[in-house]
């Protein structure tokens, strides 16, 4: 067995030792000791350099031990060397002599095994005129230097005989020859030279923060100061430990230690550098999260103001809500779905569609139509439309890749090309000012880049590009003359509808989802017309949100032939027109009470959130009248009632006063509205007995 040169007294007092200063390593007296030495003159030392060699040092270094201790032979010289020294020759030539100096202490307290913390001290002392980072570097500078000599020597030795007289006159021990016996004490040199690195680059990192949106008395970046000299002491103190060790193998060539003592202490001190590093990294995360909200908030009032500032053009927006300072210009798709730069957009009228990736494709139809309407027929492009996906990219994976691609394909404006290029600011600024929640805006730009209209897309879905150019005034103006009529009800969605109202038809629209009420309904109204030689046509239009129920009930309608039924993309729409209506509506300030034709959206949406049926007679543009499912069936069954006040007054008045006639003591009607943007009323009132009706939350994930 080989003999070791420690003796047990002297080693087992130092261990004690070192477990003391363990133990006491961040008490108050030990903080303001390391504090004491610490008087920075104002120098300015450019670490990151320095720490770039030093890092490429080790890294020649720490692989090669490894080789050697699993019995590997030559060299690993094949790394690259990421740092350029030429670049800073000047500046480490300014700080060669600090280095010897700390190369030479650090060789000089090793050698005589004392007490390592006392010689920790020593060197804090030496470079007292230095900021923290910088002691920190200049002392693993110097003990690069050592460490990068000793290991030199000990991997040419073999092959060179100046390393091997070199290695003679030091007595290094071969390292290839007594590799299991030295394993364990370079196998936890590596690790803590791992762990100081690692604190280093932490360290030096902290400095590097911006100052202008991170001060250095707010915390978490206070916290993180108050740490970095403990930080520091501890990293020295590390290299004063692999130094000791290094050294206690000089004049070790043909002994060597046993005791895994030096092991041990290399190991808690890896454990205890790395907690440190944890720590720091974790406050190193609060400051760019501290950082990143600074500038998102800088961004955002940028954002901001660049909206509220008349421009020349709409670019400059643009550009900003994309983020084309930082990524490729040509970041937009065009229609063809290829590179475009931001320059075909300028000076044009631009609608921004703002959505998640749950868009539903129906949405897409429509708006696709009317976009290609307005190119076809008029052979102008007389606004374009960008859409803008907003995503957490927190949560982006192959699956909403594939989702998002997929209906960038089936889009024939203009999309981003990626996500992750819409600005963080802007994605603040649609939740919190134009109050994107879940369903689909569309924001108006004018060619100068002015915001005409948060929400242009009520307007596009009650009157198309009628609305062109897209704003609020262009709104107020279209509601003005606007009446309620079967034309506004039904728009363009039912294409025999100007043939019927020519040959002065009764027209039912009706919806609802118990097939039982639709055969009993269409079945009891068509008797009734035929019983009095009316002319009449009937068009089932669904249920909001129930796709799956209304193409069965529809099949079946169609099937039996009990009345005219629209396709899914006619029902969504329909719906989706009288939600637009009443928001639009309201945005525009108008109650229920006062505005005609916002009442009649209230009453037919209500009806809709009803269990039963509901339906809606018109007779020319403007003769109406309307009732829930148990009303209207209840009044066809019994026609015997008001027949002949039916053949007096006519089909349409004579039903609406035969309802007007019936009582009702108990009634429920819901009115389900999208949570979307635009202010909803708090004050809403029951359309079929007016009294204000109250106001419950609900929350679905489906639209079934």
């Amino acid at each position: 067995m080989a003999a070791t040169i420690s003796q047990p007294q002297k080693s087992q007092k130092h261990v004690k030792s070192e477990r003391r200063m363990f133990s006491a390593s961040d008490d108050t007296a030990m903080m303001k000791q390391i504090q004491a030495t610490h008087a920075p003159d104002g120098r300015i030392v450019e670490v990151r350099p320095i720490l770039q060699i030093i890092d490429n040092v080790l890294r020649h270094i720490t692989p090669n031990i490894d080789h050697a201790l699993n019995g590997g032979h030559g060299h690993m010289d094949a790394l690259d060397d990421r740092t350029s020294p030429a670049a800073i020759d000047g500046m480490l030539d300014a700080l060669a002599y600090i280095v010897q100096k700390i190369s030479c202490e650090i060789s000089c307290k090793c050698s005589g095994g004392g007490d390592a913390h006392a010689t920790t001290m020593v060197l804090l002392n030496t470079l007292s005129s230095y900021s923290w980072d910088a002691k920190v570097v200049l002392t693993l500078a110097a003990f690069a230097v050592n460490f990068g000599e000793f290991w030199l020597i000990v991997q040419l030795c073999t092959t060179n005989s100046l390393a091997k007289s070199v290695a003679l006159l030091k007595q290094l021990p071969d390292v290839l020859e007594h590799s299991q016996t030295l394993k364990p004490h370079f196998d936890a040199l590596s690790k803590l030279i791992k762990a100081m690195m690692d604190v280093a680059k932490c360290v030096v990192e902290f400095t590097e923060l911006p100052s202008q949106y991170i001060l250095s008395e707010v915390p978490p970046m206070s916290i993180a100061m108050a740490h970095i000299p403990t930080a520091a002491y501890w990293t020295i103190r590390s290299v004063v430990a692999c130094a000791t060790q290094i050294t206690s193998l000089v004049g070790l060539r043909h002994e060597f230690i046993t005791s895994t003592t030096e092991a041990w202490e290399l190991s808690s001190l890896a454990h205890k550098v790395s907690s440190i590093h944890e720590h720091l990294q974790k406050l190193l995360r609060l400051c760019y999260q501290h950082i990143d909200e600074k500038k998102q908030a800088e961004a955002y009032e940028g954002f901001k103001h660049a909206l509220e500032t008349p421009q020349i053009d709409n670019l400059k927006i643009l550009i900003k809500i994309f983020s084309l300072g930082k990524e490729d210009p040509h970041s937009l798709l065009g229609p063809e779905k290829n590179k475009v730069h931001m320059e075909v957009l300028r000076r044009k009228h631009v609608l921004l569609l703002i959505s998640d990736l749950d868009i539903s494709h129906d949405e897409i139809q429509v708006l696709v139509v009317l976009y290609k309407y307005e190119r076809e027929a008029t052979h102008e492009l007389n606004y374009e439309i960008v859409w803008l996906p907003i995503v957490d990219r927190s949560a982006w994976n192959e699956s909403f890749q594939e989702k998002f691609l997929n209906l960038q394909s089936i889009m024939p404006w203009y999309t981003v090309n990626h996500p992750s290029i819409i600005e963080p600011a802007v994605i603040k600024y649609t939740r919190e000012v134009w109050r994107f929640v879940k369903k689909p805006i569309v924001v108006t730009l004018d060619p100068q880049g002015k915001v005409t209209c948060p929400n242009a897309l009520n307007m596009l879905w009650i009157w198309g590009n009628t609305a062109f150019p897209f704003s609020t005034e262009k709104e107020e103006s279209l509601w003005k003359l606007e009446a309620w009529r079967i034309e506004l009800l039904v728009d363009g969605l039912e294409v025999n509808l100007p043939t019927w109202m020519k040959q002065q038809k009764v027209i039912c629209i009706y919806g609802g989802e118990q097939i039982e009420w639709i055969e009993s309904f269409t079945s009891a109204t068509k008797s009734v017309a035929q019983t009095l030689a009316i002319s009449l046509e009937m068009v089932y239009v669904g249920k909001n949100n129930a796709k799956e129920r209304v193409r069965k009930i529809s099949s079946l309608i169609n099937q039996k032939q009990l009345s005219h039924a629209w396709q899914d993309t006619e029902v969504w729409y329909f719906w989706n027109r009288l939600e637009s209506m009443l928001f639009s509506k309201t945005q525009h300030g108008k109650t229920n009470e006062t505005d005609v034709i916002k009442q009649e959206v209230m009453t037919i949406l209500g009806y809709d959130g009803s269990e039963l049926g509901w339906a809606v007679f018109f007779l020319g543009s403007t003769e109406m009248v309307r009732a829930n499912g148990d009303k209207i069936l209840s009044s066809m069954k019994n026609f015997a009632q008001w027949e002949d006040l039916a053949r007096q007054m006519g089909f349409i008045p004579a039903l609406r006063r035969h309802l007007e006639g019936i009582s009702d003591d108990h009634h429920c009607t819901r009115l389900i509205l999208p949570g979307i943007s635009g202010g909803i009323a708090e004050r809403v009132v029951c359309a079929e007995c007016g009294r204000p009706m109250e106001m419950y939350y609900m929350y679905r994930c489906c639209v079934e």
